[in-house]
């Protein structure tokens, strides 16, 4: 139950005169401390998971029967969507929140390590910042380093930004908090609007920032249902009744958090990158409403919001409370940011509810010019070496590759192709396999300097690595799968063919489809030794996100969902570079590590394994 000031005041004037005491003192400040709580109209402007993407993208908006490429996104525009929208609110009311994941993804962070995003989200000024499982891929102490960016001790362009993690616990005398120093997370945050306070608690996602990114052991990290009430109690004992969760829980957590918590009104969240409203009819696909109306364990409405990725949405929630805290209405828009070189295009785009043609800001544009100079000379830094000819190759035999010949790929296909699939599986050492797509590879690697540049070349898409329980017999299934989609006689997608690492194999394109490949054999990580593969095991299968949602070929992947399916949101050409940097020097494979070990063509040609 939700407690007004004046209740509040009441029951500990019963407990001692010291709190009484501290209670006037609290609220002596507020110019309007001797009335009741009122009702509140406010406007929530949010973002989340941008992932170090600053830069805009591109994308193809269907409208009817006609399709539009459009720029879209980029932190320019979302910071051109926050002025304008925060100048026309009615009530004036605004919060403007971060809700996780600012870090990683691209070569902004790899250059940078947080001082361009911060940069960009001063930009905005953001009333709060929630910690996602990513701002720890550099531990406590790459994550210190981009907080010392986003509030410097001085010339801040803005107040300082809230840094919000109630259930993280960093140990004293460690980066996060500094031996007699203060604790750089906050538990929450009080904003006040006409007298009314709004209080805004942080939660991140504890199992995943524990196993997939990279904590000090020290730093604890607390249940989150335990840990929300626990603060949204100790609010309302201090007669704050309208409360936010700015979350990184992903959004189906989200909505089971709040089935279960007493006392929330918002959750703002973010993590599992999740697109919200209606954008079936544009050729995307939507996970839910926006907002998602949920009841909490007293019956009472929480709005549910989450803003894709990537710096391509703006949130706008509106939300009215009244007197009690309680919502009466929310609503509101999720902005997908777009922009055509066509003035005819944008007059179109300007009718659609949730697009919002919008230019870039020039002031923060200018901000990241200076940034992008750098990028564009970190993409000719020298990560590694290649010892010699890398083939680029799709079937084996197939003759794809610009520097070697047909012969040189048979039987056991793209040298470059198995090199990215044991890379992904030395990144992630949670994977028992790693499968690859031969078409997500684009190029040859030839002997000598490997660039950033050769990374983001070599795998040019906005593809991440996701982990897939999965049992042996579907991944049996989904090689199959893929096989078929690479050889199928009507519109085949070459580019389906498999590659894997920790898992090889016989194709035969003679056999019927479900029976190509024979002889599966597994390693086991730290282990020499092929065995059997076991169709009844079950294994965690990484690969990337485009074929894990059943593109190209893989159906049995999209089967894989809920907790069976984790996104790491590891940039995978990112993944590639560090594997390529830690290794020094690349070379190809022993040939009896690659996938396809001996090769069958459609005319029954076969070819053999090759001697190590």
């Amino acid at each position: 139950m939700k407690l007004s000031k004046l209740n509040h005041a009441l029951k500990t004037a019963f407990i001692g005169a010291s709190i009484v005491t501290a209670s006037f003192a609290l609220t002596a400040c507020n110019s309007d401390s001797d009335s009741e709580p009122q009702a509140l109209e406010m406007t929530i402007l949010h973002i989340n998971d941008h992932h170090s993407h600053l830069e805009e993208d591109s994308m193809d908006i269907t409208l009817g029967a006609d399709e539009y490429e459009v720029a879209s996104g980029g932190f320019p525009r979302v910071v051109e969507a926050f002025k304008t929208l925060e100048g026309q609110t009615a009530s004036g009311n605004v919060l403007k929140l971060h809700a996780g994941d600012a870090m990683t993804g691209t070569l902004y962070y790899t250059l940078f390590q947080g001082e361009a995003d911060a940069a960009m989200m001063n930009e905005v000024c953001f009333d709060a910042f929630a910690l996602g499982n990513h701002e720890f891929d550099s531990s406590d102490s790459g994550l210190k380093t981009f907080l010392d960016f986003l509030n410097p001790a001085e010339n801040a362009k803005c107040p300082t930004t809230p840094v919000l993690a109630a259930n993280v616990v960093p140990a004293e005398g460690t980066p996060l908090y500094p031996a007699g120093g203060k604790n750089m997370l906050s538990p929450y945050t009080i904003k006040e609007f006409n007298g009314e306070k709004v209080g805004i608690i942080g939660i991140d996602i504890k199992s995943k920032t524990q196993n997939s990114s990279s904590p000090l052991d020290s730093t604890q990290f607390l249940d989150e249902l335990e840990t929300a009430q626990k603060y949204i109690d100790e609010l309302e004992a201090d007669g704050i009744n309208k409360i936010i969760l700015l979350t990184h829980y992903q959004y189906a957590n989200d909505l089971t958090l709040a089935s279960n918590l007493d006392g929330v009104d918002v959750i703002v969240g973010g993590d599992s990158h999740s697109l919200l409203g209606d954008f079936d009819q544009y050729g995307l696909n939507s996970q839910g409403d926006y907002p998602t109306k949920v009841t909490d364990k007293s019956g009472n409405t929480v709005c549910v919001v989450q803003a894709w990725q990537y710096a391509q949405v703006v949130g706008e929630l509106n939300v009215s409370f009244n007197a009690d805290g309680q919502v009466e209405n929310c609503s509101g828009t999720p902005h997908l940011l777009v922009e055509s070189e066509s003035s005819e295009v944008n007059a179109l785009l300007a009718n659609e509810t949730n697009l919002r043609v919008t230019t870039a800001n020039s002031e923060a544009q200018t901000t990241l010019n200076v940034y992008a100079a750098d990028v564009e000379v970190l993409k000719l830094e020298k990560i590694a070496e290649a010892s010699g000819d890398l083939c680029l190759e799709r079937i084996p035999g197939q003759g794809r590759s610009n520097i070697c010949t047909a012969d040189d790929t048979k039987p056991h296909g793209g040298d470059i192709q198995q090199l990215v699939a044991q890379a992904f599986y030395e990144m992630d050492p949670r994977a028992d396999i790693a499968i690859q797509n031969a078409g997500g590879v684009r190029v040859d690697v030839p002997a000598g300097d490997i660039t950033t540049d050769t990374a983001y070349t070599l795998l040019p898409f906005s593809n991440t690595l996701v982990e897939l329980e999965m049992t042996g017999a579907q991944i049996k299934q989904v090689l199959e799968e893929a096989t078929e989609n690479a050889v199928k006689t009507v519109e085949p997608s070459t580019g389906a063919y498999p590659y894997a690492a920790g898992l090889r194999w016989d194709m035969d394109l003679t056999q019927t489809v479900g029976n190509r490949l024979s002889n599966l054999e597994y390693k086991a990580r730290g282990s020499d030794t092929w065995v059997t593969f076991n169709e009844s095991a079950t294994y965690i299968v990484l690969t990337n996100d485009y074929i894990a949602g059943g593109k190209d070929g893989y159906a049995t992947f999209a089967e894989i969902t809920g907790d069976k399916y984790i996104d790491t949101f590891l940039d995978y050409a990112q993944s590639f570079s560090d594997y390529a940097k830690e290794q020094g020097t690349v070379s190809k494979l022993p040939y009896s590590e690659y996938s396809t070990q001996n090769f069958t063509d459609t005319e029954g040609n076969f070819y053999g394994t090759k001697a190590e």
